[in-house]
């Protein structure tokens, strides 16, 4: 979800400070009993500055611990990702837990793809649908009155602990959740994610979801996936109706955090696809007239390797890119073409053991353009500088010489194709 600053200051403020020493403290505890007792005091420190609204505290601390201490770094994040989208709350006495989750749609077109307001008959639906197939009972559910881009999601941990604090109010007293009055603008996309955003609430120490209610913890994920079908067979044809000229894909409503990085990989597949859909029918040609051109582009002054690859489309017998998408690495992402070269080794020689290896990124692109239809492929071997247009901000693609170019639709593409990014 976020990306240390490259421009961090090395002095960190007292309350940076102790939150590193907080988060060392719970990476080093040698019992569960201790590492809790440490968790809860930054989770503590964490609460404090979050309402406070001193995001960059911990903003600063994240960026001194991304370079210096990553085990810490992994703490501090958990810590904020919890306690911004989670909160316990008193009701008419009585304590609950709450918690803000985000469903996402996976969304592609050769169009575009909507946003914003949610009619209200609409939102009734979604809530329902929402409530019978994933929550368990008992549990109290505010939905926000709108389909959100990734632009218009909270920007920060400070904000979405605001709009986790608002929306549990909301829900323990059965009300409705203001629409924001001015949500930003969303950049167009050939295939995006958006979100529906509720928090959940139930009495402290009881399943929020319907899969924690079993007897049996082995049928948990078999009821997580019936609890999916069911939310994709009753909410597909409605949220299709908001995203007319779409074609959708509803993944597990989860915890926000953890269901927006999962949109995030999902969204890379289709984002593949719609572009090759939206080349051969606007220019009017089949896709093995079509030449893709991948580079690896991280930061130079860093020795992380690829953050991300950029995937640029030219027609076969043209130089010029027409289009490009970006496909981000998360996680250990960017370590797994060491690692899968490590293992083609290690099963080479004489005796070596032989697993299933997964595939790599680079590998997972290729595969989907093949699937696509596209089977001129340029693959560069050298890493590139995230470089992005001066005018515009959008990302340069690497053409088939290596140069930096932005993308240009032909001139006699139709009207209309230019702003997709």
């Amino acid at each position: 979800m976020r990306r240390p600053s490259k421009t961090a200051s090395p002095k960190l403020s007292a309350d940076s400070q102790r939150l590193a020493a907080l988060a060392q403290a719970t990476i080093q505890a040698a019992s569960r009993l201790e590492e809790r007792n440490w968790e809860r005091s930054l989770d503590a420190a964490v609460h404090k500055l979050l309402k406070a609204n001193h995001q960059d505290a911990i903003d600063h601390t994240l960026d001194h611990l991304f370079a210096t201490d990553l085990d810490a770094y992994d703490a501090l994040m958990e810590s904020a990702e919890a306690v911004s989208e989670s909160c316990s709350i008193e009701h008419d006495g009585a304590a609950y837990d709450a918690l803000l989750i985000a469903a996402p749609v996976l969304a592609w077109t050769r169009f575009s793809i909507a946003s914003g307001a949610i009619p209200t008959d609409m939102l009734h639906t979604l809530s329902a649908h929402l409530s019978a197939h994933l929550l368990a009972p008992g549990t109290r559910l505010a939905m926000a009155p709108h389909l959100f881009s990734i632009d218009q999601l909270p920007h920060n941990h400070a904000e979405a602990f605001v709009l986790t604090q608002r929306m549990a109010q909301t829900a323990l007293k059965d009300g409705v959740v203001r629409a924001s009055a001015h949500p930003a603008q969303t950049v167009p996309f050939l295939a995006d994610t958006r979100y529906l955003l509720a928090v959940i609430a139930a009495p402290a120490g009881t399943p929020l979801f319907r899969w924690q209610g079993v007897t049996n913890p082995l049928d948990a994920n078999t009821e997580r996936d019936h609890a999916l079908q069911q939310w994709r067979d009753q909410a597909t044809p409605n949220l299709a109706k908001l995203l007319p000229g779409c074609g959708v894909e509803l993944l597990l409503p989860e915890a926000y955090y953890v269901a927006c990085r999962e949109a995030d990989k999902q969204i890379r597949p289709a984002s593949i696809r719609a572009a090759v859909h939206f080349l051969t029918h606007t220019l009017s040609v089949a896709p093995v007239d079509l030449r893709a051109i991948i580079g690896g582009f991280g930061d130079p002054a860093t020795q992380e390797g690829i953050e991300e690859y950029r995937i640029g489309f030219t027609l076969r017998q043209s130089d010029t890119v027409a289009y490009g998408i970006v496909w981000p690495l998360y996680g250990q992402e960017d370590a797994e073409e060491e690692l899968r070269a490590m293992a083609t080794v290690g099963a080479a020689t004489p005796g070596a053991a032989t697993t299933a290896i997964p595939a790599t990124p680079i590998e997972e692109i290729l595969g989907l353009l093949h699937e696509a239809g596209v089977v001129h492929i340029k693959n560069h071997q050298e890493r590139f500088p995230m470089e992005f247009c001066d005018d515009c901000g959008a990302p340069l693609f690497a053409d088939a010489d290596g140069e930096l170019v932005h993308p240009e639709m032909p001139e006699d593409a139709p009207p209309g194709t230019q702003h997709f990014h």
